[in-house]
């Protein structure tokens, strides 16, 4: 049997721009492993420059998509967004509650949206104080700074945090990203506990649906089974990798890069980095780079890290006394690899043989680098991961 995803019922607004909303918290969750659920709130028009038109979702719609997938498919987490009435928020909290009530260590995370990064409102005022309501069934708030200090009517981020806490018995998370300044700090207010965060500004402005997409992966991290902290802080990690990896779609706040966050973030050992030993800087970056690699750190004459396409990284560390003895095989997938093989022995590489089919199911192209370092160009597809010879965990006695 598979792994069980967490299934995360995501609660909140549609942005037709991609970048927020229902769209960010889906991308967010599929990238970490999740398995994503909507409760669609209200059905905005919106791009990196504003939002033109709201139509909230009649609550009764709301309950209905939240009833159709809890009795069905079953919840582990739970993230809250944008709420299109305060009619609508009352009557979420009240069906929450309900579910908490057998689920009673059910996580939920509201991020009480009100203002768009483009500027725009997304809650009136008598939705705002409704939201004191979803608050009390809330394991984790995390509103921004300007939403903090609405909601608790204190200018002291952290004294406003404990009166919140104080208020509805939730978490609170002080998000650093409106400070000025290029250090930023995170801090999670708990009843009897405070974890802060330290970190750089990440200078880009694509920082569309930022908030949505830390809320839905620390529903996430939850729903895994992780603590308030350890959530937080690799849900941390993750947002900030989106904002380096975002696409710089639009004219406004674009979206970020949730799709392109591969191996920075996850549950359990992740290979995502192998070095191999060279004894010439030079002869070594030229070779990886001709194999379609992307040098990401160039620190001649003793280091260099490449870049691959599903985000692993290698390096080459270079030692011009070591006896290098390949017994180890890097091993590049490519879709193309026919092509690529031919394209890269017309320019100059040696392969000790091309595209072959081998008997496990692959077809493979080998070469070496400049230190006799195996490298093979390979093809597997789906029996890679699932051969027809695949073991199961029972039959390993692994659980």
């Amino acid at each position: 049997m598979p792994d069980l995803s967490p299934r995360i019922l995501i609660i909140a607004g549609s942005d037709s721009g991609g970048g927020a909303g229902i769209q960010a918290d889906i991308k967010t969750v599929t990238m970490l492993g999740g398995h994503a659920m909507t409760a669609i709130t209200a059905i905005t028009a919106q791009n990196t420059q504003g939002v033109t038109a709201i139509h909230p979702v009649p609550a009764e719609t709301i309950l209905a998509q939240i009833d159709a997938v809890a009795s069905d498919i079953g919840v582990d987490a739970v993230k809250i967004g944008m709420i299109g009435s305060p009619f609508a928020a009352e009557q979420i909290a009240l069906r929450l509650a309900a579910l908490r009530e057998q689920q009673p260590d059910l996580p939920i995370i509201f991020d009480p949206v009100m203002v768009a990064t483009s500027g725009s409102e997304l809650a009136d005022d008598a939705t705002v104080n409704a939201f004191g309501k979803l608050m009390d069934v809330a394991t984790l708030v995390t509103p921004n700074m300007p939403e903090l200090h609405r909601l608790a009517r204190d200018e002291d981020p952290v004294a406003a945090a404990l009166h919140l806490v104080s208020d509805h018995r939730c978490a609170v998370l002080i998000k650093g990203g409106h400070d000025e300044g290029d250090a930023l700090a995170d801090a999670l207010i708990e009843e009897d506990n405070m974890t802060s965060w330290q970190g750089q500004r990440i200078e880009t402005r694509s920082t569309h649906g930022t908030g949505c997409t830390l809320a839905s992966a620390i529903a996430l991290f939850l729903g895994q089974g992780n603590s308030l902290s350890e959530a937080v802080g690799r849900a941390r990690d993750f947002v900030r990798i989106a904002l380096r990896e975002a696409p710089g779609l639009g004219e406004g706040a674009g979206p970020v890069g949730q799709g392109r966050v591969r191996l920075d973030v996850g549950d359990g050992p992740r290979l995502n980095q192998v070095t191999v030993t060279g004894t010439n800087y030079d002869k070594s970056v030229e070779f990886y780079r001709r194999l379609g690699l992307k040098q990401i750190v160039a620190n001649a004459p003793d280091y260099a890290r490449f870049e691959t396409a599903g985000g692993v990284t290698l390096s080459v560390q270079i030692d011009p006394e070591e006896t290098i003895a390949a017994t180890t095989a890097i091993y590049l997938e490519c879709d193309d690899l026919d092509t690529r093989v031919e394209q890269m022995a017309r320019g100059g590489l040696a392969f000790e043989h091309g595209p072959r089919n081998q008997p496990w199911m692959w077809r493979e192209a080998r070469l070496r680098d400049p230190d006799g370092n195996i490298v093979f160009l390979y093809k597997a597809g789906e029996s890679r991961r699932f051969p027809p010879w695949r073991i199961d965990e029972e039959s390993t006695g692994n659980s």
